[in-house]
């Protein structure tokens, strides 16, 4: 639903978003047998004992899977409104996605690139698209929002991420400009 106002020079358009529901319980146990099947073909077809993963729905932002490992506990988190919105795409295409890392880091531990050779070779046992990137209307879709920084290189002004802020101000990370290639510099 949208409502036009106008003034004297422009015209400004308000819309009323809905919000997209999660998945609902059904689809989430679609989701989790969907996850496990692939990691029983990932089993079988490498001759390896991978054990079940745990799956979570508590992915917020823009992604929409993420495989987590921390000491001994894997598990994989989905969004559940993006699963919401594109059910199809994401469960022919995000689940094998995950569960192509979870398996890769399974063989390889977290000496190899995320998309690399490896990932690649697991999403084509799996017969699975290996593109690595999601871009569509996410409007209704909760978002988590960060604040930015202003930082300054030599030809412009950037907004860096708090995440990024955060990592030049602790000193584990430094940033170049793509244009100029000069080190960006926080501009309080």
């Amino acid at each position: 639903m949208a409502q036009h106002y106008r003034d004297g020079f422009s015209c400004v358009v308000l819309l009323v978003r809905r919000m997209i529901e999660p998945i609902d319980s059904a689809a989430r146990r679609a989701v989790e047998d969907e996850t496990q099947r692939y990691v029983a073909l990932a089993s079988d077809l490498l001759d390896y004992p991978f054990e079940a993963i745990h799956v979570q729905f508590d992915l917020r932002g823009r992604a929409a899977g993420m495989f987590k490992a921390e000491g001994r506990r894997r598990w994989l988190r989905f969004n559940p409104w993006i699963f919401a919105k594109y059910y199809d795409e994401h469960f022919s295409g995000t689940i094998p996605h995950e569960v192509a890392h979870y398996i890769v880091h399974e063989l390889y531990g977290f000496g190899v690139r995320p998309h690399g050779q490896e990932w690649r070779g697991v999403m084509g046992l799996f017969e699975a698209d290996p593109g690595v990137t999601f871009n569509a209307d996410l409007s209704g879709v909760p978002q988590r929002r960060q604040r930015t920084h202003r930082y300054r290189c030599d030809c412009r002004e950037h907004e860096v991420s708090s995440t990024r802020h955060n990592r030049v101000m602790r000193g584990t990370a430094s940033y170049l400009c793509r244009y100029c290639n000069a080190e960006l510099r926080y501009d309080p």
